[in-house]
Formats: structure tokens, C-alpha cells, sequence
């Protein structure tokens, strides 16, 4: 019972934590999970606008690589191959953060960890600083961004191997 409590108060606090982040940031991390994962065609689901749709596009885009990102995650003292999957993260992440949805590294890690998994999590500072440092950002959400990560996120000594466990969804609303 004590691992099963453990858990689920860790989906708790995932929960807790989304909670937290702006709308905007919550519905752009329900959009790319479901772009992702494949939960819901997303045009149908998240397309307003011919915006919408042209940034929709380039996720589904985008995202085709991670699975081949996924295998590339290099061991923790591994510099063998960091370059492609740095540089492949970074464009991915920078390609995200222009689209102005995400305000902070605990947003931006929230939905990376998701789309990589756990492995990925002593990565995400380095990747979220090179994208958000990319004269592609416009410089106010270059400081915005850069700002929200705190040196514990930055320095952190140790990563959790602990896979999420909460992967939230749109939930609509039923009509009266």
C-alpha cells in the first residue's frame, strides 16, 4: 500500500501543480499532449482560427521527431550524441515558446517531461535556456522566460527517474 499511496500523492501534486499554471498555459499543454499522443485531432478539437491551424500544423510537425528524440537521450555522464539531441530539443522547445503560450520553465518542463518522459528532465534547463535565449523570441519574453527558472531548477544536483503519471486533458463542457 505504501508505494500505491506514494503514487498517488505524487498525481496529486502533478495535479496540484498544473492547477497552478495560467489558462493559456494549461490549454497549450492539453493541445500539444494531444498532438503528441494522438489522443484527439487537434484541428477539430483546438482550431479557432487560421492562426490555430498553421501553428497546430507545425507541432504536428515538430512533434513527429520525438520519438526519435526519445531514444536519443544521452546517459548522464554521456557527452555521445548530445549535440543532435540537444539541437533538436532546442529547436523544438524555441519553436514552442514563440507561440507565447508558456510563461515559465515549470510550464515548459511540465509538458516536456510529458512528451520525453522522465529521462529528459536533466535536460530541460539547458534546452529551455538556449530556445528562450534564441533571437526568434522577442526580447521581453526572452527576460519573462528566463527569468521563471530559478537557480534550484538550474543547479539541481539530482533529477527524479519517476515517470508523470498525470497527463490532463480537455475536459468540455456539457451544454445546459
Amino acid at each position: 500500500m505504501g508505494h500505491e499511496s506514494t503514487s498517488f500523492s505524487l498525481t496529486i501534486a502533478e495535479m496540484r501543480e498544473f492547477a497552478g499554471f495560467s489558462e493559456a498555459e494549461q490549454e497549450f499543454i492539453e493541445r500539444s499532449l494531444d498532438i503528441a499522443l494522438g489522443r484527439s485531432d487537434a484541428f477539430k478539437e483546438w482550431s479557432r482560427s487560421a492562426d490555430d491551424q498553421r501553428t497546430i500544423r507545425g507541432q504536428y510537425l515538430a512533434y513527429r521527431e520525438l520519438k526519435h528524440l526519445r531514444a536519443l537521450v544521452p546517459g548522464d555522464e554521456s557527452f555521445e550524441k548530445i549535440e543532435t539531441f540537444l539541437g533538436t530539443l532546442v529547436r523544438i522547445s524555441a519553436q514552442d515558446l514563440a507561440l507565447e503560450q508558456l510563461d515559465s520553465f515549470s510550464a515548459y518542463r511540465f509538458l516536456y517531461e510529458r512528451l520525453l518522459g522522465a529521462a529528459v528532465r536533466p535536460y530541460l534547463p539547458a534546452a529551455f535556456c538556449g530556445a528562450a535565449a534564441l533571437p526568434q523570441i522577442r526580447p521581453e519574453r526572452r527576460r519573462l522566460l528566463l527569468q521563471s527558472l530559478s537557480e534550484a531548477a538550474a543547479t539541481a544536483p539530482a533529477w527524479s527517474k519517476r515517470e508523470p503519471g498525470f497527463y490532463p486533458e480537455k475536459i468540455e463542457a456539457e451544454a445546459a
